[in-house]
């Protein structure tokens, strides 16, 4: 059987509101192998936004384990976790997060500065990406000059520029048309059968059966979790 990239043992996340403990997680149990195209979904409060904070390494289980692909993240300080999701981590954000300063190119590039990577290679990575997502026309051009959808294919390429183990998508499409929308997808299959590894967050029943396996969260536990 192949050996998951991700694996929650137990976690748990609970925060304190004043006198009040809060569960979010309640003992979330599960693995993800390479390749595999998940969403995850659940109604408000469900804990979708906990669990994809804790996948995308951006904050720590209260208990439990979580493995990202060797590496046992549980435990990391911030600066440990901050090399990890700069290294093995894709994001794409409903709101795209690109910096309106720059060009497309720049920000695809972003990653591979924080990473000190040599400039000639960090432009030529980018414009492969920009090429792979359909922008060739566009690389110079600013997030202002271009459409929702557009914006969104430069977030999937910088999510894609240090060759990630997994994609974060949390609501990729929430602000977009549904023609932008129906091409995002389109891009997130052609990416899974490419092999790259996705997790999608979505509220919408249409989004989610794009993916081959589905999660459903309520009250801070697994309530499904059927492979398609």
């Amino acid at each position: 059987m192949p050996a998951s990239i991700v694996q929650f043992d137990n976690v748990r996340k609970t925060y304190q509101m004043g006198l009040v403990t809060v569960e979010a997680l309640r003992g979330v149990t599960f693995g993800i192998e390479a390749g595999e195209y998940i969403s995850i979904m659940g109604p408000s409060g469900c804990g979708k936004s906990t669990l994809l904070n804790l996948l995308g390494c951006l904050d720590r289980p209260s208990s439990g384990r979580y493995l990202l692909g060797t590496e046992d993240v549980s435990q990391m300080d911030d600066d440990a976790l901050s090399s990890v999701r700069g290294a093995r981590l894709g994001f794409v954000f409903q709101s795209y997060n690109l910096i309106q300063q720059l060009t497309v190119l720049e920000n695809i590039e972003i990653p591979l500065y924080y990473q000190g990577r040599p400039e000639e290679e960090s432009r030529a990575t980018a414009r492969k990406l920009a090429s792979r997502v359909g922008l060739d026309t566009r690389t110079e051009h600013k997030p202002f000059e271009l459409s929702g959808g557009q914006q969104q294919r430069v977030a999937i390429a910088r999510a894609l520029v240090n060759d990630p183990l997994v994609i974060l998508a949390d609501e990729p499409t929430g602000n977009l048309d549904s023609n932008s929308g129906k091409e995002i997808l389109r891009l997130f299959d052609e990416l899974h059968a490419q092999g790259k590894t996705l997790i999608l967050v979505t509220h919408d029943n249409s989004v989610a059966e794009r993916a081959h396996r589905a999660i459903r969260l309520r009250d801070g536990l697994i309530e499904t979790d059927v492979r398609r």
